[in-house]
């Protein structure tokens, strides 16, 4: 699969990218995934849900980075399969998560692929966390800031310049 680059839609003007900073509209499509090189952590209720080195990005166009870390390095614990799926055009059907620890529950806090399509063999079984539904997702040491929108499930950093898909009227994006 060629990656493609898509620009902006009209009248929409990237946010200018310096020294170490990244232009959404930079990611390809179809979605582009790569290692990541800092330290990925998700905490619920004071307790790390994942904390990984070994986590994988995924990037895409006009999206915040989606983090999916390896199953070895997710607490499974007050986590459970819910009924809810999704199909992604790219890398096929998700299956969810939800949270329950007896006295927080968190529906569909989490996703992955367990059976993903040609090209994306490599985030199998990995499990991403959307950092809306979560106390804290950090990359490194910056405590990540959710993606606009009920759909996304990027986290954003000072790193990553826009604008980003999310908020009203980008829905076409």
């Amino acid at each position: 699969m060629a990656e493609i680059r898509r620009g902006p839609p009209a009248g929409v003007v990237p946010e200018p990218v310096g020294p170490g900073e990244e232009s959404v509209w930079d990611y390809p499509r179809p979605p582009r995934i790569e290692p990541v090189a800092e330290r990925i952590r998700v905490v619920v209720a004071g307790r790390d849900l994942a904390s990984s080195v070994n986590a994988l990005r995924v990037l895409e166009t006009a999206g915040a980075p989606v983090y999916y870390v390896p199953p070895a390095d997710v607490d499974f614990e007050h986590l459970r399969p819910a009924a809810r799926t999704t199909i992604c055009e790219w890398k096929g059907e998700a299956s969810y998560f939800d949270f329950d620890d007896g006295s927080r529950s968190i529906h569909s806090v989490a996703w992955t692929y367990r059976h993903p399509l040609p090209g994306y063999e490599s985030m199998r079984d990995y499990v991403a966390f959307y950092a809306s539904k979560v106390d804290e997702a950090w990359v490194g040491d910056e405590h990540a800031t959710p993606q606009a929108g009920r759909f996304y499930g990027g986290w954003v950093t000072h790193r990553i310049k826009g604008p980003i898909k999310g908020v009203p009227g980008t829905e076409g994006w």
